[in-house]
This record gives structure tokens, C-alpha cells and sequence, in this order.
């Protein structure tokens, strides 16, 4: 398991269109070009489930991840199946006027990703995601 703070990030844009956006399955589903076969399904209270294939290095890998919204200000992700299976780890979000912040936190382990290169698949996964976020979250703000 390894322990990591991705601290000081920010989506240019207000955290009412980052919440929006991360709300929204048509336009967050379709900001991760590396997925297929997207499900989403309500899990208890501010909760949902999801599931996607995501293609890693070549492979289609089934994902499941149990996400508890608390908008405006954090979700929580516990990663049920797929290569960081049994991580948890959550965003927090700050609204900076016309940007919103965000630092992700967790603890994270997997049985597919060697100890030594857990840290850095991590980092790389987490980069991957905010920067499809982004470009999304700019797409949803300049369609109005």
C-alpha cells in the first residue's frame, strides 16, 4: 500500500461548472476517451456505483468503483475491482473564484501493479484523469 497527496491542482473554471461537469455522465463519461462500456447505478445516499473497461497498455480491464459525492466539496472513490482494487482515496475541491482546487488523498494498493511501480502508476493514472477533466470541464464552459 502506498500512502499520496496530490496537493495544488486546479480546473480553470468555477467549482459550480467542475461539479457540473463531474455530475454530468454525458459530459464527464465522454471526457475519458479511454474507456468503454460506462455504467453508472445510484449506491445508498450520494452514492453510485460505476464500471467501465479502460484500456491499459493495450488491454481492456474491467473497473468498479463505489463514489460518494459530498458537492461541493469532496467525493469519495473506493476502488472495488479492477488494477487498484481495495484503494480508497478521496478529492477535495476549493472554490478559488474563477478556478476551483483540488487535492486527491489516499491510500492505494493493487495485486497487478508491482510494489516498486505502484507510486508511480498512480501519479500517472491520477495526471491521465485531470487532464482529460480539464480539457472537458473547458469544453462544458465554453459551450455556454
Amino acid at each position: 500500500m502506498v500512502h499520496i497527496e496530490d496537493l495544488g491542482s486546479h480546473f480553470d473554471a468555477p467549482i459550480e461548472t467542475v461539479w457540473k461537469f463531474i455530475q454530468s455522465p454525458v459530459d464527464h463519461g465522454a471526457s475519458h476517451a479511454d474507456r468503454r462500456n460506462v455504467h453508472a447505478e445510484p449506491d445508498g445516499e450520494n452514492g453510485m456505483k460505476t464500471s467501465w473497461e479502460q484500456n491499459m497498455q493495450g488491454n481492456w480491464v474491467k473497473v468498479t468503483n463505489r463514489v460518494t459525492m459530498f458537492a461541493p466539496v469532496a467525493m469519495l472513490v473506493h476502488s472495488i475491482e479492477g488494477p487498484l482494487a481495495g484503494s480508497k482515496f478521496m478529492m477535495v475541491y476549493s472554490p478559488k473564484g474563477d478556478k476551483t482546487g483540488v487535492n486527491v488523498i489516499g491510500d492505494f494498493q493493487s495485486k497487478m501493479v508491482p510494489a516498486d511501480k505502484l507510486h508511480e502508476t498512480v501519479m500517472a493514472s491520477l495526471t491521465h484523469a485531470f487532464e482529460e477533466d480539464s480539457a472537458g470541464i473547458r469544453k462544458m464552459a465554453g459551450s455556454k
